[in-house]
């Protein structure tokens, strides 16, 4: 993974191990909301042997970016490999810088709608499924999410258009 200054400039490159053992080499990720028609947000059940939050609901798609590659490039190549979803149109919302004990990520986050089907990534992702929004807020800070997603879901309604979770 590419280790990036707060500039997003290249500074070295290092494995993900390294990375997710020391909060001081931040690196690159791309988020992907991913909603129906219908305004539910499809969550992914991370893995039980993943090293960071095992078995929790998860953004929808979320994964390193590739040395030298772009956002949007590695929010699609995510989207494929974790999801199935290959031509999904992509809408740019933010970005932002997150910090953990363990690591520290700069995150780009964007919004696709997707009516088709979805085939989770075996082994990386436990299940997945579309979640209505209420249904998110009566879950939220009850450790059923993952922080980076209770996080990632403040974020997204403070710049949401309308009142429904798609927007």
């Amino acid at each position: 993974m590419e280790v990036i200054d707060l500039q997003g400039r290249v500074l070295r490159l290092a494995r993900r191990k390294e990375c997710h053992s020391d909060p001081a080499l931040m690196h690159r990720v791309a988020h992907v909301l991913v909603f129906d028609s219908q305004g539910r947000l499809f969550l992914q059940k991370r893995g039980q042997d993943k090293d960071i939050q095992p078995g929790k609901w998860d953004t929808s798609v979320g994964g390193h970016l590739c040395p030298g590659e772009s956002e949007e490039t590695g929010a699609q190549r995510e989207l494929g490999e974790e999801l199935g979803i290959f031509g999904a149109t992509l809408e740019f919302l933010y970005q932002y810088i997150m910090y953990s004990p363990v690591e520290t990520e700069k995150v780009t986050t964007y919004k696709t709608i997707w009516n088709s089907r979805i085939r989770p990534q075996a082994g990386e992702i436990e299940t997945g499924r579309f979640w209505e929004e209420t249904e998110i807020e009566a879950s939220l800070g009850t450790g059923v999410f993952t922080p980076n997603f209770e996080d990632e879901y403040s974020r997204w309604k403070k710049v949401r258009p309308g009142k429904g979770a798609s927007g």
